[in-house]
């Protein structure tokens, strides 16, 4: 099994950055996707973007292609989302997701806050 834990959320003024981390442990051999998801209020869970673990391949969603972006840091085995120009609608929790040989894991989740 993976076990993942994001940090990096916060409150941000409008057109703003911030940077979520996702640190893998466990059995991190075995991922091949890792997904960022974003959960706001009284909604539904969204897709933002999908990064191969490999690094070969990487799409986001259209409402933050553009401004958002994924990164890997190989000897941590972190996942970084790289989230510029945020606007207030960004608002939500944000998770990450690992797809691995038959399991799906979730984090925690962080708060990300956009304030106009």
């Amino acid at each position: 099994q993976v076990q993942l834990v994001e940090s990096g959320g916060g409150l941000v003024q409008a057109g703003g950055s911030l940077r979520l981390s996702c640190a893998a442990s466990g059995r991190t051999f075995t991922i091949h996707t890792m997904r960022w998801f974003r959960q706001a209020p009284g909604k539904e869970r969204e897709f933002v973007a999908n990064y191969a673990w490999s690094g070969s391949f990487t799409y986001y969603a259209d409402s933050v292609k553009g401004r958002f972006t994924v990164s890997k840091e190989n000897a941590k085995d972190t996942v970084y989302l790289q989230m510029n120009s945020l606007k207030p609608e960004d608002t939500a929790v944000y998770y990450c997701n690992a797809l691995s040989a038959g399991y799906e894991n979730w984090g925690q989740g962080t708060q990300v806050t956009v304030s106009s």
